[in-house]
């Protein structure tokens, strides 16, 4: 996959940031994209002999998403992938009782962010007649948990338009797929553990691996269906969680 270009969105920690690393380690060029700007994850890449590219973008910004497009393809030329795994955790809150802002603010980023980049990454590809786009869902897509109804919308959402734009796309040389995270260590994840300890428990309980899982896990299935070996993958939602899902 030398001389490959793929975009990571939410790459300034976390999935995202190890996402960049293993495709940068996998001979692609990564543009690392993040709310804060992720100067510094691209730097270390380059450092380390990768071409890299930092851009500060908000997703929910529609404009500013077509700007960082744009801004990829004027300096590779072409744009060969997308991860789009940038994303926020809501409040616990009973359905009832949930607020309208959170609601707006959660949709913003994980449903409408996710769109605004497919937008504008498919434009690039269709022009192209190739690419790869795998958008970031969550276990959360897959089921339901009692006082997580906006975030588990949200990532239900993810799904829905992954499902629809990969039958759009697929005789077009396009593929588009989701990964659904369990609990993975991350700094959301260890956000969650210190406001939601007791819940938190009852999910890493029921884990039949065991254990929390580790970043480089997603990004090795992320880099793997953006690679030949899954050009038969279409419209997926593949669930990278210990098996927690199975139940």
């Amino acid at each position: 996959m030398k001389d490959k270009v793929a975009i990571i969105t939410g790459a300034g920690s976390g999935i995202g940031e190890s996402t960049a690393k293993m495709f940068a380690e996998a001979g692609w060029a990564v543009v690392l994209v993040d709310i804060n700007d992720p100067v510094e994850q691209a730097e270390k890449l380059i450092a380390a002999g990768h071409k890299a590219l930092a851009i500060r973008c908000d997703v929910a910004n529609e404009a500013e998403v077509e700007a960082m497009v744009e801004h990829t393809v004027s300096i590779f030329g072409r744009l060969d992938a997308a991860y789009n795994n940038a994303g926020i955790n809501s409040p616990v809150a009973d359905t009832a009782d949930a607020s309208g802002e959170e609601f707006d603010h959660v949709m913003a980023i994980n449903l409408r962010g996710v769109w605004n980049c497919m937008k504008y990454e498919l434009r690039q590809m269709r022009k192209q007649g190739s690419g790869a786009i795998v958008n970031c869902s969550s276990i959360g897509g897959l089921i339901g948990i009692a006082e997580r109804g906006v975030y588990h919308a949200s990532k239900h959402g993810v799904i829905g338009m992954t499902k629809s734009a990969a039958l759009e796309y697929a005789a077009r040389g396009i593929r588009i797929n989701a990964v659904c995270p369990g609990t993975i260590e991350t700094p959301m994840v260890a956000g969650m553990m210190a406001t939601q300890e007791e819940a938190m428990k009852e999910i890493l309980k029921d884990m039949p691996i065991g254990r929390m899982g580790r970043p480089e896990e997603v990004a090795a299935t992320v880099l793997w269906l953006c690679s030949p070996a899954a050009s038969f993958i279409i419209g997926q939602a593949i669930a990278v969680d210990g098996g927690y899902t199975v139940h």
